[in-house]
């Protein structure tokens, strides 16, 4: 299908005679005709990011949302604006399906397309313009396909992930076949599950991302499968399907979660209050690849488990994988409940200090230089700090056990 797509558009390009690009609602690329000639001007910086890094900005995004492009249901120009980085004006052709916008096509205008009629308020479009809609409307339907497989892939995603263990080899069954027949996925293709932390549904749609290669379905899911009066009400993350090249290469996976992270619907839920920093807005979380659909439950804990995990601590980075965060490989399954009575008082804002150094000294393995250093503060500052750390908890720092506690306590009031 992405041939289908790069044909189609080459046909714009070609009766327009003027370079075409078809990016999808969320302003992913899809295809791209070629830049011909010498003139730099032609590949403004808009342009070039779009390609190269295959999505626009969230900023550029709202530039030409801003024109109305959303609504539109006939060509439109939009002028250039050096000052946003486009350079040469654009023709904007909406690719809609059944009254539903699903992408766009943009035309480069270098002006010999300036006396075209777009058509709208009673006057006929030019022909040309007129047939370059009737391809974007065959473009649409294609799209319009591709959703509702995509849509129909990431309903058997959800419920294979959520259903009970004694339906889940139907389940699986269900997701096989339909891998098999609507993208001719071989069965024992190794596979990984993204995890995408917090996403935003507003419109109630799963329907997975066209423009990612090697994203095979995805569906939104509840944070948690807590009972609901222990769920952070509205919290939503994806879940991602991805092909692997081989199970220990998890590359595919981190390129699919660093592009839905830039996505807009990957939302930036508010920090809780307490003592940590704000969170990491957003994040990713990669399961352990592998072959077999009956693994996948397993590898959707573990993603999820990676994308709490690197939201409590920016250490690891907006992407990381299961392996590699841990202790939070255990705290990520305790079930939800309150801080431990002795470091309750720890937690409160007015201590956010103490709980910071306490939690410096225990990841540095209670070396009081190491803290200091880590801190930016003198040695007595620190032994002073704990002291009244340990009067606030009833906690003897000296005492292993005692210290387990409190840097547990620490690293699971971050979750």
């Amino acid at each position: 299908m992405r041939r289908d797509y790069q044909q189609l558009v080459d046909e714009i390009s070609a009766a327009l005679g003027t370079p075409a690009t078809l990016e999808d609602r969320d302003f992913g690329l899809i295809a791209f005709g070629a830049h011909e000639g010498d003139d730099d001007e032609v590949m403004d910086p808009v342009r070039t990011r779009s390609i190269l890094q295959r999505r626009s900005s969230a900023a550029v995004r709202a530039w030409f949302e801003a024109f109305g492009i959303a609504r539109a249901k006939t060509a439109l120009r939009i002028p250039p604006d050096p000052a946003a980085g486009v350079f040469r004006g654009r023709i904007c052709l909406p690719v809609r399906h059944r009254g539903i916008v699903h992408g766009y096509v943009w035309l480069l205008d270098d002006g010999h397309l300036s006396d075209l009629e777009l058509g709208g308020r009673g006057a006929p479009p030019d022909p040309r313009i007129a047939q370059a809609m009737e391809t974007a409307a065959r473009i649409g339907a294609l799209l319009a396909e591709e959703a509702r497989a995509g849509a129909e892939l990431g309903d058997l995603l959800r419920e294979l992930l959520t259903c009970e263990p004694g339906a889940r080899r139907a389940a699986e069954a269900a997701l096989r076949d339909a891998l098999r027949d609507t993208l001719r996925f071989p069965p024992g293709s190794p596979l990984a599950l993204v995890a995408v932390l917090p996403w935003d549904t507003p419109d109630a749609e799963g329907a997975p991302l066209p423009s990612l290669p090697g994203l095979l379905a995805a569906c939104p899911l509840p944070e948690r499968s807590d009972p609901p009066q222990t769920q952070t009400q509205g919290t939503r993350v994806l879940a991602a399907l991805v092909r692997l090249r081989s199970p220990g290469s998890a590359a595919p996976a981190h390129t699919v979660a660093e592009h839905l992270l830039r996505s807009p619907r990957a939302g930036a839920a508010p920090a809780a209050g307490g003592r940590s920093p704000a969170p990491r807005p957003r994040a990713a979380g990669i399961g352990t690849g592998t072959t077999e659909l009956a693994d996948l439950p397993a590898a959707w804990r573990q993603a999820l488990a990676a994308a709490r995990a690197a939201r409590a601590e920016p250490r690891l980075g907006a992407v990381t994988q299961w392996d590699t965060i841990g202790a939070y490989r255990l705290l990520t399954v305790l079930p939800a409940a309150g801080p431990d009575p002795a470091v309750e008082a720890l937690l409160a804002p007015a201590h956010t200090e103490l709980a910071r150094t306490a939690e410096a000294f225990l990841d540095c393995a209670g070396q009081a230089g190491r803290t200091a250093q880590v801190l930016g503060i003198h040695r007595q500052t620190l032994y002073y700090r704990l002291g009244r750390v340990e009067k606030l908890t009833g906690l003897d720092l000296d005492e292993g056990a005692d210290r387990l506690l409190l840097h547990m306590a620490l690293k699971a009031a971050r979750l």
